[in-house]
């Protein structure tokens, strides 16, 4: 996998824009593998494929790439809102691959991607509309919120400058790929569930730090009033996915 990008691709084109486009797809083809299978290239999409850059030929998991010339912060600007929700709610989004790449050097430092598997309602925050003014007057946008994501459903394929092995990076994508299974209007609190446990940053934890979180989870699902028993029913779902072990008097392990 190569980490500089080649200008020079881009010579004839006079927008800083499409030249940062036509440099980092031509980056992203020529240098990219799916994360989900053995396939080692990605396909561009049909143009008309308005919400889908890239697709693998193999096993048909779909892509689409942001690039920035800055480190991922708390939120990633993204797509209109509703499509994106109704394509949530479908189970029709595509996986988000997110590269932050330095222009002084010209070099891609992250490419992170998010499975379609772990998206949510709740990840998804509605922009403001655009202006009366703008061309595109009272489009609503999105963010994508990276800060409501577990380590674990952000899976690097580069980090900081280093590339991360293939075998690790398809082994992370299968780890959750039981998400596939779990009802849409459900995945946002089992992933919040793993991010309070990777808040603790232990091994073994107990259901009473669980339920130190009850005044967050209760903020982020305020239309849930039973806020314990969902706490329970989601670690008994991680538990049955192999994901924890209950080790009895209310103390699971991380089992991976």
């Amino acid at each position: 996998m190569e980490l500089f990008l080649n200008a020079e691709i881009a010579a004839g084109y006079k927008s800083p824009s499409q030249r940062v486009r036509v440099i980092t797809e031509k980056w992203f083809e020529e240098n990219m593998y799916c994360p989900a299978c053995p396939s080692e290239i990605l396909e561009a999409a049909p143009p008309s494929k308005k919400v889908i850059d890239f697709v693998c030929p193999r096993c048909d998991e779909k892509y689409q790439m942001k690039s920035m010339g800055h480190k991922f912060g708390t939120k990633v600007m993204n797509s209109a809102y509703y499509p994106k929700i109704e394509a949530i709610k479908k189970g029709t989004a595509p996986n988000y691959v997110f590269m932050h790449y330095e222009r002084k050097d010209m070099k891609v430092y992250d490419v992170m991607v998010i499975p379609r598997y772990f998206m949510s309602e709740e990840i998804i925050e509605k922009r403001k509309p655009l202006s009366s003014n703008a061309r595109r007057a009272g489009w609503i946008g999105s963010n994508i919120l990276l800060e409501r994501l577990p380590q674990d459903a952000r899976i690097y394929m580069i980090k900081e400058g280093r590339i991360i092995p293939e075998r690790d990076v398809r082994e992370a994508w299968k780890r959750f790929s039981f998400f596939n299974e779990i009802p849409v209007s459900s995945k946002g609190w089992l992933t919040d569930i793993i991010s309070c446990i990777r808040k603790l940053d232990k091994r073994e934890f107990t259901l009473q730090e669980m339920y130190e979180f009850e005044d967050w989870l209760g903020k982020m699902h305020p239309q849930n009033k039973h806020i314990r028993p969902k706490i329970r029913q989601q670690l008994q779902i991680l538990r049955d996915r192999g994901i924890l072990e209950f080790i009895g008097r209310g103390r699971y392990r991380l089992k991976i």
